[in-house]
């Protein structure tokens, strides 16, 4: 069984600048009010540290492991709970230039294993547009 959660926004600026924005994780405690904290390298193989705060919902920490780093156009994880198929999630920021001076930004999850079925994904989804018109008042300054 699997869930999926995409949400989208175009932004009026650059893929640098809403790059710049989105990987400087020393900053995300002052701004973003989803992903409260990531630490680490994002290196294809490596493991970072992902601190997230559903509205609403328990405070919960992850250590995935980077899938893909495109710059200014793609990153990606894969993280799990306890055990690889009980609850596994893709995560994935993409960054498309429309070349019309706006950037469409998608933040998508894909969910899959075991325990899926328990999981009500609305939390997650509204954690990820308000860091959505985050970033977007950030990269529109």
């Amino acid at each position: 069984m699997a869930k999926e959660i995409t949400t989208e926004i175009i932004i009026r600026s650059t893929p640098d600048k809403v790059w710049s924005i989105l990987t400087d994780f020393e900053k995300y405690p002052t701004w973003n009010p989803f992903i409260t904290s990531l630490t680490g390298k994002i290196e294809t193989g490596k493991k970072i540290k992902v601190n997230i705060v559903p509205p609403g919902g328990p405070a919960m920490t992850f250590k995935p492991t980077i899938l893909k780093n495109v710059p200014r156009k793609e990153l990606a994880w894969l993280g799990s709970v306890f055990v690889k198929g009980l609850f596994d999630g893709e995560h994935r920021f993409e960054l498309t230039d429309n070349e019309d001076g706006t950037v469409r930004f998608v933040q998508r999850e894909r969910f899959e294993g075991v325990f899926v079925w328990m999981f009500n994904p609305q939390k997650t989804k509204d954690g990820f547009e308000l860091m959505n018109r985050k970033l977007k008042a950030l990269a529109e300054k």
